[in-house]
């Protein structure tokens, strides 16, 4: 994901693909998908846009994909839980992401 941006980016498509993939091949299997930003901003406004994120993942899967939505959970944790520095451009860019978590 970009800064400041819930689009999934057309790269994400592959990855996508094997995610419904799964969802197909294994019935029972359902998923919260977590969206993540940056420290970047207030973070009020990271809080929403990390939910705008992992929103814009479920609609992919179900619009895209024919996944049903009863099966993905989606929410948002912002800035709360980063996988690298918010030091660093590189940082950054790490800990802007949509993690999927089986429930």
């Amino acid at each position: 994901m970009n800064t400041d941006k819930a689009d999934v980016k057309p790269e994400s498509t592959p990855t996508l693909q094997e995610i419904a993939n799964l969802l197909k091949k294994d019935s029972k299997l359902n998923l919260y998908v977590v969206g993540h930003t940056d420290m970047t901003g207030g973070f009020d406004h990271n809080m929403d846009l990390s939910r705008r994120r992992s929103a814009a993942v479920v609609k992919e899967l179900t619009t895209k994909f024919g996944i049903n939505s009863s099966r993905l959970t989606s929410d948002g944790v912002g800035p709360l839980a980063p996988v690298a520095t918010n030091e660093t451009d590189d940082g950054r860019k790490l800990n802007r992401r949509v993690e999927l978590v089986a429930k």
